[in-house]
Parts: C-alpha cells; structure tokens; sequence
C-alpha cells in the first residue's frame, strides 16, 4: 500500500519555491512531485489542497518569477484592481521593461515596453500597472470592444475618470498605438453594468449606428417604471442584454413584466442574448436600424 505523501505543517495551504524547502530539508525533490503539491511556474508549487485563484498565481509570478522592473499588466492588473473576470487558469499578462530578456514562461503572457516610474503601483506586495496604464495596454493588446469593456469597468469604479483618460490619449499624438487609445477612451462609457454590455454597445456603435444612452431610467410622472441597458430615449428604442442572470424563472417575470411597463409607455424594446450576439449580430443589427429608421419618420 503505497505511503500518504509527506505534508509537513509549515507547508500546508501556502505557495513555495521548491529548490528553497529542499535546500531547508522540508522536502525531497522526489516528495515535492507528490500528489500534496502543485506546480504552478519552474520551482514554484502550491499545497495541492489550496484553492489556487488568479490572484494567487499573480502573487506567485510577481513574488518568484518576474525579473526586476516587471508588473502583472493588462486584463490580470485590471482583474486585481476588481475591475475585470480572469479566470484562474488564464494566463497571466505581465509587461517587462523592454530591451530586458525574460520569457517564454509557461502560464504568462510576456508584454515588453517602456515602463515609467508613475506606471506601476504596488498592492498587497504585487507590482502592478497603474489603471490608466492598463487602459493604455489594453487599448494595444486587445480587440476595441474588449479594451473598451474593461475601461468601462475601470471607469465605473473611479479607478480611472474618462475626461482625463481622453484628454492624456489626445495628449500623446504621434506616440505608438495613440489612435488606438483615443478610439477605446472615446468609446468607454462609465455607465455601463457588465462586460457584455459594454461589447453590445461598442459593437453596435462601430457599426455606426449612433451612442446609445446607458442605464436610461424610464419614469413616469416623477416615478420609477424601468432601466433600460441601451437606449435612445429621443426614439423610445431601447436594447436590452439578456445574459445568464436570465434563466432564473423570477427573474424572467420580472423582466417581462418591466417590459410591459414600457410598452404602455410606447417604447419599442429589442432583445439580444449572448448566442445571438455570438451567431446573429447582422440579424439584430439589422431589426435595430429598422427599430430606429421607423421612429425617425
């Protein structure tokens, strides 16, 4: 019967570079590739019984990975700051000052690119880009709709305020990747609720159909009725994103109650879910511009 791996108690529910608890006589290098450990990057391994989020293998990159200089950057900064969803077994963005050698490295994704003083800030002993440094990667790294989600997320929680964001992108015209950062600080919207909303929205407008409203509130009287994702309030047209949220049966009655609300109130309400956004956008697009063509006579 084969022995219960060796799980020494100052090991237990912690991260560890490897070759430190051999050296220590913790471990054996045999015993550390036993079912009670995890390898997370070379020489670095977790209790196999800790919860390993994205957070965890960020703090383990910045602690026993990254060369000096380095940040966690892009969707994992913007993650940590609580402003996008990584999952955990995503890779990691980091950015390495350039002309530095670092990479590749199983489980990163390694940016290089010059990086100021003012751009990395430290949290909880993780280095990591400035939330408007993040929005500046992003713009660069990522297709316009994903970049403008997550600067919507930024700017929601205040972490980045978009007047300034916007006047600091207009700011460095002729620097690398700048139209890039204009268009996403342009596009970026405070109000909106969650990531899908935001790719509808950007989506929509690059399609060149024009701004919706965010979060419009519908009243009545000086009373509430509804709230409405996108809107244009001038046409009474409305987009509503029905995401995962949407399968609970309460929340469907009251979603459709709230929808019969406002067609008392003559507002003509389109639906789109997340497969049809994926497989039919040109269908709604499509029933969009009619929606707001046959208001607009």
């Amino acid at each position: 019967m084969p022995l219960s791996p060796r799980r020494p108690a100052s090991l237990q529910g912690r991260v560890f570079r490897g070759s430190r608890v051999v050296a220590q006589g913790l471990l054996t290098r045999t015993e550390l590739r036993s079912a009670a450990w995890r390898p997370l990057f070379r020489d670095v391994y977790a209790d196999a019984r800790l919860a390993v989020t994205h957070r965890t293998r960020c703090t383990a990159a910045a602690l026993w990975v990254l060369p000096p200089g380095a940040a966690i950057a892009g969707r994992s900064a913007a993650a940590l700051y609580g402003a996008a969803s990584v999952a955990n077994h995503e890779p990691i963005d980091v950015l390495v000052p350039a002309g530095k050698r670092f990479g590749p490295v199983s489980g990163l994704v390694v940016h290089t690119g010059a990086i100021a003083a003012t751009d990395v800030a430290v949290r909880q002993g993780i280095p990591l880009t400035t939330p408007t440094r993040i929005c500046w990667d992003l713009a660069q790294w990522l297709p316009t709709e994903d970049a403008v989600a997550v600067v919507d997320r930024l700017a929601s929680q205040r972490l980045v305020t978009l007047p300034r964001l916007r006047a600091a992108s207009r700011a460095r015209i002729g620097d690398r990747g700048w139209k890039r950062m204009v268009r996403v600080a342009e596009l970026a919207d405070a109000g909106a609720e969650s990531i899908p909303e935001s790719q509808l929205r950007v989506r929509i407008v690059l399609a060149g159909v024009p701004a919706p409203v965010t979060q419009f509130v519908v009243e009545r009287d000086g009373r509430f009725v509804a709230r409405l994702d996108l809107a244009w309030p001038h046409l009474k047209v409305a987009v509503e994103y029905d995401g995962v949220w949407h399968d609970d049966p309460e929340q469907f009655h009251r979603d459709r109650r709230r929808l019969n609300r406002l067609l008392g109130e003559d507002w003509i309400v389109l639906h789109v879910t997340a497969k049809r956004f994926r497989e039919d956008f040109d269908g709604f697009l499509a029933e969009l511009r009619q929606a707001l063509r046959s208001r607009s006579r």
